[in-house]
């Protein structure tokens, strides 16, 4: 779809959602906010958009949960500057720095609101942003329910409408992706784009919950640290426990999409993240757990009496080379770079791929692809079209040829350094490729 068609599909899915009507007794909420040394500015667009753009009779409170900010102006002057707003905001702060999930935790403790909305330090709220998400809930108070999820730009602060086309997923590393909604579910809601889109994970920053179902499933996972894991674990908690989690498209919330994170890590960022992931996967995970260890060999160095196997009817592989006894490895590189050969470890990580019954060859979200004769062989976003990305496996000549090209996948030799290539399919050693079912060492 090209973009003019999007824009114009937007625009007449918002003319039905400001259609829509929605009951009287809409239950009130608590907005909660963490911030740790947020500007002054996008801190308080966040606050007056949600004044200004929502029902008063609708907005029980904001809370401004401070997880320990440095920032003078954060401190005196934001108190009293929130005692002039035309409803009631309180300012929470935390003794000491304690992350995201225990700055939530005690907002959501103090708050009064029948439902618990929490927003980022630095959105803005759009009109008719709350009413859709507190319907929802009204209609069943075990919905958990986010916003579309539009982008503020962080070097320019323009306003970028979302697409209702995508929801949330996950790879097996536990990070959180985006992914284009399935047919299944655009068809559960039988064409109409203003329903909400039942999703499997979410971002994470901006969702209502009902403070009720919040206390049944356990409300966060206490034991994690500062930030990140604590999505995926509450989107798995909401599956897990009863409910059910959704994106409702007639809610937009902008935010900021930083590049970095401007937060410090105590321990270090891998080590809080890798221990979020962690506790997760023992948790909510079963044996699938499994997968994100042999993906991720850091994660599982606090649980060394742990022998995982992968699970049956899925196939993790390492890809050896006949002729050089060396592994496809993807070299940690990102998106449109080349893959690479490098010496086999048995460790995971970044020589795990995944022979895909659509015969795609997949590391993490990305797949090798070969838009030409003789290469170069690119990582690029999995599109499920096959094309370039088609890969037929010879599990007798060992094998795997380039079906749009016809050729073998070989390798060659760039900068002294052996680089996977496609060549003519001739049968030599060289074009030879073990594809060998992953288990994870006994030293894990």
């Amino acid at each position: 779809m090209i973009l003019k068609d999007l824009q114009g599909s937007m625009s007449e899915m918002g003319g039905q959602c400001k259609t829509k009507l929605y009951p009287d007794n809409l239950p009130k909420t608590s907005v909660v906010i963490v911030f740790h040394n947020e500007a002054w500015s996008t801190l308080l667009r966040t606050v007056h958009s949600i004044i200004s753009r929502s029902p008063r009779h609708l907005l029980e409170e904001i809370l401004l949960v401070d997880d320990a900010s440095e920032r003078d102006f954060l401190k005196q002057p934001l108190e009293l500057y929130v005692q002039k707003l035309p409803v009631p905001v309180l300012v929470v702060r935390m003794e000491e720095r304690s992350g995201l999930i225990r700055a939530r935790l005690r907002g959501a403790a103090v708050s009064r609101g029948q439902v618990i909305t929490f927003l980022d330090a630095h959105c803005e709220c759009t009109t008719g942003w709350l009413e859709p998400l507190l319907a929802r809930i009204h209609q069943d108070r075990n919905n958990v329910v986010c916003p579309i999820i539009d982008v503020i730009s962080d070097e320019t602060f323009e306003y970028l409408a979302g697409s209702d086309m995508t929801y949330g997923g996950f790879n097996w590393k536990l990070n959180f992706r985006w992914y284009p909604v399935p047919q299944r579910e655009m068809d559960r809601r039988k064409g109409d784009r203003t329903l909400p889109v039942r999703t499997p994970t979410m971002a994470g920053g901006l969702f209502s919950i009902d403070r009720v179902y919040f206390q049944e499933i356990g409300t966060y996972d206490a034991g994690m640290d500062i930030w990140g894991g604590e999505n995926l674990e509450m989107s798995f908690r909401i599956w897990q426990c009863g409910g059910k989690l959704e994106i409702v498209t007639c809610s937009h919330v902008g935010h900021v999409f930083r590049k970095a994170t401007p937060y410090t890590f105590p321990g270090g960022t891998g080590q809080v993240i890798n221990k979020n992931n962690r506790r997760l996967a023992e948790v909510w995970m079963d044996e699938f757990k499994n997968f994100f260890y042999i993906i991720s060999p850091g994660g599982s160095m606090l649980f060394s009496s742990l022998r995982p196997k992968v699970v049956d009817g899925m196939s993790i592989e390492t890809i050896r080379n006949e002729e050089t006894n060396q592994c496809l490895d993807n070299m940690g590189r990102k998106e449109n770079e080349k893959i690479g050969i490098f010496n086999c470890h048995s460790m995971g990580g970044n020589q795990v791929f995944s022979y895909t019954a659509e015969k795609e060859i997949r590391t993490d979200d990305l797949c090798l692809d070969v838009s030409r004769l003789s290469g170069p062989v690119l990582m690029l976003k999995c599109h499920h079209m096959k094309g370039n990305q088609l890969w037929e496996y010879d599990r007798q000549r060992l094998t795997l040829r380039h079906v749009n090209s016809n050729q073998c996948l070989d390798k060659a030799v760039e900068q002294d350094r052996q680089v996977p290539t496609v060549q003519e399919c001739n049968g030599s050693r060289s074009q030879q490729w073990i594809l060998r079912n992953m288990t994870v060492p006994s030293s894990f």
